[in-house]
């Protein structure tokens, strides 16, 4: 691969593949609303609907409209989404449930905050491309509530028996690094430097464990390790996508010591998350060493190895860190070659085996939707851009 036609490369893939993918097969022209389950025969397995991931593609397709081109199909279907969520997606009162039947009905209680989060990352956009005070009006009081629900992520759902382990968790900071910054004038400047200063510093004082060199995804409320299965976890991909959050947040606040320890950071993570004998990134470790406790944990997932490249195509843009140019690119190469679908081409494959071989046949499901794939090959289309690469 050629580094003179990264740019031209991404964009291809984005708008000749992957986004005809999810136009052709995933809109229910009946009931609104998007199939996530497709197999790579393009025929869809399961006609349930996930509310994250159809936010998190309403928001897709709005940030196509917005930041590469206003091609009116786009912004329909990015519509059609929405109307769907805002008939269906809540009880009445903005707390959005996590799975719907294909025709809105709710199957599953609003237990999870990631539901609220893309929920309102979605109307966010919507109305930053609509204007329509109704999305507005959605995402403010959606972030309302996720405001509200910090301190108990699950609420009335969470199973853990009351203060016996009280542990905290790196998903919903590293989230709102992300969603803070998305909302852009919905959330004041002030609030959102407060907001972020408190996800960055929870993150870098907290969560980043200084003796082992990686992010935890769980430490008790004090910030202390928990010698246990969930204080023990470690996610790479996790960490390395929220340091590309901590980026762009550096770059909006003016903090270039953020991005500076982000970039620090993001390579300790690499290093140690990297499977050296059969390359690629792992999906879990366990901190110790010890066997873990999710049973895929040497699987090579889709999302970890885009937001790799996103964060080391930003680290090198922003640092001009030789360290982060090679580990893009030894990333990309993996990346490229395991898990584009290299027969009939459109979405990427999602699940690998440890060896790098196709190991479930989907082009998406319940965890996998229209969100990374195309949102990593804009953001590398637009960074490879700025550096005529």
């Amino acid at each position: 691969m050629s580094s003179s036609s990264y740019s031209k490369l991404y964009l291809k893939e984005l708008t000749k593949e992957v986004i005809p993918f999810w136009e052709n097969y995933s809109i229910d022209r009946q009931h609104g609303g998007f199939y996530t389950c497709i197999d790579d025969q393009h025929k869809v397995f399961d006609t349930d609907k996930f509310v994250w991931l159809q936010a998190r593609q309403v928001w897709t397709f709005a940030n196509l409209y917005d930041r590469l081109e206003q091609k009116h199909s786009w912004l329909e279907i990015a519509q059609s989404g929405a109307d769907f969520l805002e008939k269906n997606g809540h009880d009445g009162n903005y707390n959005w449930y996590f799975s719907l039947q294909r025709s809105g009905e709710p199957l599953v209680v609003p237990y999870n905050i990631f539901s609220y989060t893309f929920a309102s990352m979605a109307m966010g956009k919507m109305y930053h491309i609509t204007r329509q005070e109704k999305y507005k009006i959605i995402a403010q009081e959606t972030l309302n509530k996720i405001t509200e629900r910090i301190a108990k992520p699950k609420g009335q759902w969470d199973k853990s028996y009351p203060n016996t382990r009280p542990l905290k968790n790196f998903a919903l900071p590293m989230i709102l690094c992300n969603l803070y910054n998305e909302l852009g004038e919905l959330v004041s400047e002030g609030e959102k430097e407060r907001r972020s200063q408190e996800c960055v510093t929870e993150i870098f004082d907290l969560f980043w464990d200084d003796q082992r060199g990686l992010i935890l995804e769980n430490v008790s409320s004090n910030g202390d390790f928990s010698d246990t299965f969930d204080g023990r976890l470690v996610n790479p991909g996790h960490g390395l996508e929220a340091m590309w959050f901590i980026m762009d947040l550096g770059v909006q606040l003016d903090r270039k010591d953020w991005i500076d320890r982000a970039v620090e950071m993001a390579l300790s993570i690499v290093e140690k998350g990297w499977d050296s004998e059969q390359e690629g990134i792992f999906y879990f470790m366990d901190v110790k060493g010890h066997p873990p406790q999710q049973l895929e944990w040497d699987q090579k997932l889709w999302w970890v190895h885009l937001e790799a490249m996103i964060c080391f195509l930003k680290g090198f843009e922003l640092t001009g860190s030789n360290a982060c140019w090679e580990w893009f690119e030894k990333i990309h190469q993996y990346t490229w070659q395991h898990f584009r679908d290299k027969k009939s081409g459109g979405e990427w494959y999602g699940y690998l085996n440890r060896s790098g071989e196709v190991f479930l046949p989907l082009k998406g499901g319940k965890w996998k939707g229209c969100f990374h794939v195309p949102r990593a090959l804009l953001q590398l289309n637009e960074i490879s851009k700025r550096l005529k690469i």
